[in-house]
């Protein structure tokens, strides 16, 4: 029975693949009424905003997070 769930879930992966690889492509080079997409993003702007924000947030909720620990009590053991 798991042979024929395995090969059900392969076939179901290939036919899922194949039809997404000969699908026509999404028309987006057809500009829509009103659309204005900007001038693009630098690399240090990229970079900035993919990297840098959120490993800056990261950093400040885990000093949020740590902070009750660090403050001056100690454990009752």
């Amino acid at each position: 029975m798991d042979k024929r769930n395995a090969l059900r879930a392969g076939a179901v992966s290939a036919v899922a693949t194949l039809m997404m690889l000969m699908s026509s492509p999404a028309f987006a080079n057809i500009r829509d009424d009103g659309d204005d997409p900007g001038s693009g993003l630098s690399v240090v702007e990229t970079v900035g905003l993919y990297v840098v924000i959120p490993v800056v947030a990261f950093l400040v909720i885990a000093g949020l997070v740590m902070l009750p620990s660090v403050s001056g009590r100690k454990k009752r053991s």
